[in-house]
C-alpha cells in the first residue's frame, strides 16, 4: 500500500522534519537508495565503547532508515553492512558483528513481516559462519512474499568479486555452449551479478564524510547520483534519508547525455 500524505506527515513529526517535508516531491521518489554504513568504529571510540557497541547502534539506525523509505515510497533499499574487505578486522570485532547479525534478525523478524519487508542477501556465501548464513537465509524464505519494501542485505560483498563471479558464470555458459561470446553484452553481464533482478540504484548514500565507494556496487552506480553526509551511521535519522531524497530531487540526471 502506497503511504499516504498524513501517513509521512504523522511519520515525520518534528518541526524540522515538517519543513523539509513540504520540499518533498512524491512523483520523484527514487526507486532505489543504497547506503555504505560508515562510522560505527568512530562513534563508539568517541563515546569511549567497544566496537560492537557502534555496531549495535547502528542497527537501530537500520530499523529508522526502513521505517523512513517505506514512507518515502522507495520500494528497494541496499545497505551495506559487511564487506569482503571487512575480515581483516579484529577477530573479536568479527565474531560479535556475525553474533550481532543473527540477533537483530531473529528480533526483528516480527517488524519486517508487519512492515512487509522483503529481505534478499546479496554476496558470497562462501566462508560465512553457518548460523549468521542459516538466520539470513530464513528471513529470506519468511519475508519471501513481502512487497513494501525489499531490503537487499549485502554480506560479504565485494564490488569486484562480483564482477569476478559474472565473469566465472558468463565463461561456464560459453563453454556448456549456452551463451554465444557474440551474446555477451551488458544485459549478459548484468543478469549473472548479485543483484540480478534488483534495478541500479537511483542515489548512493555514504555516512561519516568518507569520500570513497569502497568497491560497493561497482557495475550498478555507474550513473547514481552520489551524496555523502558527515554524520556517523548510528546517527543517521529519519530526517538524513529525508535531506538525501529531496537533494537527489532537485538535481537533473543526464546520464551522459547533455
Amino acid at each position: 500500500m502506497t503511504p499516504s500524505s498524513a501517513s509521512r506527515q504523522d511519520f515525520f513529526a518534528s518541526k524540522r522534519e515538517r519543513e523539509l517535508l513540504s520540499q518533498f516531491d512524491v512523483s520523484g521518489t527514487p526507486t532505489h537508495v543504497a547506503i555504505i554504513m560508515d562510522g560505527n568504529g568512530r562513534w563508539a571510540s568517541k563515546r569511549g565503547l567497544p566496537r560492537i557497541a557502534g555496531h549495535r547502534a547502528g542497527a537501530k539506525a537500520i530499523r529508522e532508515v526502513i521505517a523512513a523509505s517505506i514512507e518515502l515510497g522507495i520500494p528497494y533499499l541496499t545497505l551495506y553492512s559487511f564487506s569482503s574487505e571487512n575480515w581483516r578486522r579484529p577477530t573479536d570485532e568479527v565474531h560479535g558483528l556475525m553474533n550481532l547479525f543473527v540477533e537483530v534478525l531473529e528480533r526483528e523478524l516480527g517488524n519486517l513481516q508487519k512492515q512487509d519487508v522483503r529481505v534478499r542477501v546479496i554476496g558470497r556465501s562462501e566462508g560465512m559462519p553457518e548460523p549468521t548464513m542459516q538466520a539470513f537465509r530464513r528471513t529470506e524464505e519468511k519475508t519471501a512474499d513481502n512487497q513494501a519494501l525489499t531490503l537487499a542485505v549485502a554480506l560479504n560483498y565485494g564490488g569486484r568479486t562480483e564482477l569476478v563471479d559474472s565473469a566465472r558464470a558468463i565463461a561456464r555458459d560459453v563453454a556448456s555452449g549456452a551463451l554465444s561470446p557474440g551474446d555477451i553484452d551488458e544485459t549478459a553481464i548484468a543478469e549473472r551479478l548479485y543483484t540480478t533482478g534488483l534495478p541500479d540504484p537511483d542515489l548512493v548514500i555514504r555516512t561519516s564524510g568518507e569520500m570513497r565507494i569502497s568497491n560497493f556496487l561497482l557495475w550498478q552506480i555507474a550513473y547514481s547520483e552520489l551524496w555523502v553526509t558527515s554524520v556517523l551511521w548510528p546517527d543517521f535519522k529519519r530526517y538524513d534519508l529525508l535531506r538525501a531524497v529531496i537533494d537527489y530531487q532537485k538535481r537533473t540526471r543526464r546520464f551522459g547525455g547533455s
